[in-house]
């Protein structure tokens, strides 16, 4: 009996012990459309799903993404499908307050072009 709650006791440990989650992380901006975005083992481009910048504001956009999203932002990527190879997703910040395209859209750098 005491041997079996100690076993008991280990699983317990092992299955409610928080696992420690590594979330992806900005590693550059390319544009306001175009994120680079890596964990431990490897890298992945990402576009803004729902994105379509004007040539005007694309410098204002580009730049308002690095001050909200600076590089190392730990980041949650919630994917919408591939384009050319491209993961097409939306970027929201580790706390899930921010979303790139909800923050383009609030500037009123780009409209929404598809529904969610």
């Amino acid at each position: 009996m005491k041997k079996l709650s100690k076993i008991f006791i280990i699983i317990c440990f092992i299955v409610l012990n928080p696992v420690i989650v590594n979330s992806a992380e900005i590693l550059q901006i390319k544009s306001s459309n175009t994120i680079l975005v890596g964990d431990q083992n490897r890298n992945l481009t990402i576009g803004l799903f729902c994105v379509d910048v004007n040539e005007n504001d694309e410098l204002k956009a580009t730049n308002l993404l690095k001050s909200e999203f600076p590089r190392g932002s730990k980041v949650k990527i919630k994917p919408f499908g591939f384009k050319e190879n491209v993961l097409l997703a939306k970027v929201f910040n580790i706390k899930g307050t921010k979303e790139m395209t909800e923050l383009l859209v609030a500037k009123e750098l780009t409209s929404k072009i598809c529904s969610s």
